[in-house]
């Protein structure tokens, strides 16, 4: 375990003097900004924060990229398509670029830390104004000032990144936030680019974890989602505080009825988690844990550090100690030597397990990473077709699992409301993170309301008001 480093005051401090010089300089104008997220769920944090940066220095959001003046990409490189997206859509903003050339274009994120992509992008897109990595986040108003000056910016440093405390934050969601509890990966896992852009593990005090969950049960939050690339392995306060022990010490916090975190990594998931979310109500009976393959093989050959019967025994465990746990999963096929019968391990491990819902994903080789290197890849089309059959039978599991929720009640936090033919409809997740249609309307937002399940659906459920 690595002490993390944290970004001294004094330099917060000059970020947050250029977002108030910028806010000087913009008094009487409209500016406003859009921005476009790729990725994971740390990425859409991290566009909350850049969003609240803006706002501090005067922006406003836009509901388009043709309405804004300041347009930002925040990437993503775990997967080629979304490099390949980000490509296309800054090449498809030239033509605006040309009409208004006082819009200014960023590109920021994960795809940026690799420094041949961040030269690349530069190069090739010379109307492109910003670009910047993830170890600049908190340095994003000093950036900006220097583009609206009429720099070109490009900010890149390889390093495992300073924990930034107290960024503004523009919350997407009024009753349901992520707080980010660490950041990074010590895991290498040979298919995965993580831990190279995103830096080693580095997890954040938990006294600064508490304060701003208290924070947001003030401003009427009720659930948190606690993110990290690996939260199983958060080793806070000099490794005096693990994770089973942080669950402890947020569940007090009047005001927060849920929390939720992600993601898991099986090998560290120990018998004490397992028991606090067990035994502590707060906690939400679901938990995503990422199998990537049902064979021990390929699971060896990725560097998962776990075993087929291991996975089996770790939900066997969650299933004796939490009431009611739903289990998601993500599933990588067409890793490099997949044979059929792997294929077969990983299809029979949907069967015994009953997965609510899985992320699944043809193998993608980046490179720099170990698997991009191996033997034996496969190709393109047999990816296809596995990754359709594992579709079909995750498809066929939850059309046999879900009636067992038929004439369950249980509470669900509305999320929104839309309209279903005649009627409206309100949604919104149990705590096993199914999502619940029932009829309701905007007064429900943010509201915990009981219902009870009268109908299924391929990934959803109906319910009706109690």
């Amino acid at each position: 375990m690595r002490e993390p480093v944290f970004v001294p005051p004094e330099a917060l401090a000059q970020s947050r003097a250029a977002s108030l010089r910028l806010r000087e300089a913009l008094k009487g104008r409209l500016l406003r900004y859009y921005i476009e997220s790729y990725g994971c769920q740390m990425n859409d944090h991290d566009s909350e924060k850049l969003a609240g940066m803006l706002c501090e220095a005067g922006f406003q959001p836009a509901p388009s990229k043709e309405e804004a003046d300041f347009i930002l990409f925040n990437t993503c490189c775990i997967r080629e398509h979304a490099e390949k997206r980000v490509f296309g859509n800054v090449g498809a903003l030239k033509k605006q670029k040309d009409e208004n050339p006082s819009l200014c274009i960023a590109v920021c994120g994960c795809m940026m830390q690799q420094k041949d992509v961040a030269d690349r992008l530069y190069k090739r897109f010379p109307f492109v104004d910003m670009i910047f990595g993830t170890n600049e986040l908190h340095r994003f108003p000093i950036l900006l000032e220097e583009a609206l000056s009429g720099k070109r910016v490009l900010s890149v440093t390889q390093s495992d990144g300073e924990i930034a405390e107290g960024l503004p934050v523009l919350r997407e969601s009024r009753f349901s936030t992520n707080v980010t509890i660490m950041y990074g990966c010590d895991n290498f896992c040979t298919y995965c680019i993580v831990p190279y852009v995103r830096g080693r593990e580095r997890s954040r005090r938990s006294d600064s974890i508490l304060e701003e969950v208290q924070g947001l049960a003030k401003a009427g939050y009720q659930e948190i989602t606690l993110l990290g690339q690996n939260v199983n392995s958060y080793q806070g306060d000099g490794g005096a505080m693990d994770f089973p022990a942080l669950l402890h010490k947020l569940h007090p916090v009047e005001g927060i009825s849920r929390i939720r975190f992600m993601t898991s990594h099986p090998k560290d998931l120990s018998p004490a988690l397992i028991e606090a979310m067990g035994s502590l109500p707060k906690v939400c009976n679901h938990i995503h844990l990422p199998v990537q393959s049902g064979s021990t093989r390929i699971l060896q050959a990725m560097n998962r550090r776990y075993t087929r019967e291991k996975y089996l025994g770790l939900v066997d465990a969650l299933r004796k100690r939490v009431d009611g746990i739903e289990i998601t999963t993500d599933f990588i096929v067409g890793f490099p030597g997949e044979t059929e019968a792997d294929f077969q391990d990983t299809l029979r491990l949907v069967e015994e397990v009953g997965f609510s819902a899985a992320y699944t994903f043809m193998y993608s080789p980046r490179e720099g990473t170990v698997a991009a290197r191996m033997e034996g890849q496969i190709p393109e089309e047999i990816k296809k077709e596995r990754l359709a059959r594992l579709n079909e039978a995750i498809a066929a599991t939850l059309q046999r699992h879900n009636p067992h929720f038929l004439g369950q009640e249980g509470e669900v936090l509305v999320e929104g409301y839309d309209r279903r033919g005649t009627q409206i409809m309100a949604f919104g997740k149990l705590p096993c993170f199914k999502m619940v249609y029932f009829p309701g309307d905007e007064s429900m937002l943010g509201q915990l309301r009981r219902v009870r399940i009268t109908a299924t659906q391929a990934n959803s459920l109906l319910g009706e008001l109690l």
